[in-house]
């Protein structure tokens, strides 16, 4: 099996979608020479040449319209946004075009776009270039919207995301670029909608997204190796739509809840989780549910500040250590 890093592996599913299907293009700002703000797409002006990687003008509205309608007419675009805080300037075309051809034609029209787009803390980036805004989109009806943590799970999600006859936003954290693991010498498509369990655990379920997931898997050997908790960790790789019976098992199963991310808790993703856990699992809870996420405020610019307002492993564990100690565990 093939060693790939994060950005190795969007790059490859990218690559293996253009050759597969002429209809497949790519486009944004600076990913053709430079391979765009994280060089993702390095390499591929060379093989698929520029009228498949296309360089773009700074304007995220002419950019996710223009490949709005080279998806209304049979092509499959996928852009790259260049940083997800700007997802902002073309909210009028993702959310009241894209996401809603499809029902308003009765079906007639479908918009198979992916919108990839990077964002998150941890290299000082300043307070609008660091947010996390996928529960702006989760609240879309027409959208799918994918967040994956690894290696096989994005380039697998991003296939499938390019072959939906609907518009995905396909959140990327900048932070996992360079996480490598081993993946299957064959692209092996994940069905949106599929969570992934990384860690199985009886005592306590802890659901994470993103970066998240990495420091949720922390916390859980750190809590089983000086606590004895044994704690699983579900990733639900995508939010919309969400494995709701995945969540729900894992709840029954252990009876906790922790659920974590990197925006802001208020009215984050992790709401609706909780909400789930509660409305679907509530007589199986021993302790209420526990919600892990950044302080609520700006992204700071000095790295110490940004440490302290975004959530770590240290917060993930002193949250599953709470909801295990209220039933007296």
């Amino acid at each position: 099996m093939p060693e790939l890093s994060y950005r190795e592996a969007v790059r490859d599913a990218l690559s293996q979608a253009m050759r597969r299907d002429d209809d497949v293009f790519i486009l944004g700002e600076d990913i053709a020479e430079m391979g765009g703000s994280m060089g993702v797409t390095m390499g591929m002006l060379d093989e698929f040449g520029a009228e498949r990687v296309r360089n773009t003008p700074i304007s995220e509205m002419a950019i996710v319209g223009a490949s709005i309608g080279a998806a209304m007419q049979g092509m499959r675009p996928v852009v790259e946004v260049m940083y997800e805080d700007f997802l902002t300037l073309a909210m009028e075309q993702i959310v009241n075009q894209a996401a809603k051809h499809r029902s308003m034609s009765g079906g007639q029209v479908t918009v198979p776009l992916t919108v990839r787009t990077q964002g998150g803390a941890g290299w000082s980036p300043g307070a609008q270039h660091a947010q996390q805004v996928e529960a702006w989109f989760v609240h879309v009806p027409g959208l799918k919207v994918v967040f994956p943590s690894t290696p096989t799970d994005v380039r697998g999600l991003l296939w499938s995301s390019i072959y939906d006859d609907n518009p995905v936003v396909f959140f990327e954290h900048r932070t996992l670029y360079g996480i490598k693991e081993e993946v299957p010498d064959e692209l092996e498509p994940i069905p949106l909608g599929q969570a992934r369990v990384h860690r199985e655990g009886e005592d306590v379920t802890v659901v994470a997204t993103g970066r998240l997931v990495h420091e949720a898997l922390a916390a859980a050997r750190t809590a089983e190796e000086e606590e004895g908790i044994s704690v699983e960790v579900v990733d639900p790789r995508a939010l919309l739509p969400l494995d709701e019976p995945a969540i729900v098992e894992s709840v029954k199963k252990t009876s906790r809840c922790v659920v974590a991310h990197e925006a802001v808790t208020r009215m984050g993703f992790g709401a609706e989780v909780a909400a789930l856990v509660q409305h679907q699992a509530f007589d199986f809870l021993d302790a209420p549910i526990e919600r892990v996420g950044a302080r609520f405020a700006p992204i700071p610019f000095a790295p110490v500040m940004e440490e302290y307002v975004v959530p770590h492993e240290a917060e993930v564990l002193d949250a599953i250590r709470r909801t295990v100690s209220r039933d007296g565990a």
